[in-house]
C-alpha cells in the first residue's frame, strides 16, 4: 500500500521511499523517514497534488510522488 492509496483523514506509517535519488533525498530532509506516521490531509479535486502532514508539518505531493511511498501493511488508521 502507498500514500497515494490513502484517504482524507487516513493514517499510515512509512515503510519505504522508493523511485529517484532526488525525491528521497527531499523527502528524508524534511523528515520523512521509515517509522514516521502521516496523515492525509487533503486531496486536490482531479487527485492532484496531496496533502499529507507529519510531524507537524503539512506537505503537497505530486500523485506520482505519492505512489513511490509504501506504508507498512496494516497499519492504516
Amino acid at each position: 500500500m502507498t500514500v497515494y492509496d490513502l484517504k482524507v483523514g487516513e493514517k499510515g506509517t512509512i515503510h519505504n521511499i522508493n523511485g529517484n535519488e532526488k525525491l528521497a533525498k527531499r523527502l528524508l530532509a524534511l523528515g520523512c523517514i521509515n517509522n514516521t506516521e502521516i496523515e492525509i490531509k487533503k486531496i486536490a479535486p482531479l487527485g492532484d497534488p496531496i496533502v499529507i502532514n507529519f510531524r507537524g508539518l503539512n506537505l503537497a505531493l505530486r500523485k506520482s510522488d505519492a505512489k513511490n511511498i509504501y506504508l507498512k501493511d496494516n497499519e492504516v488508521v
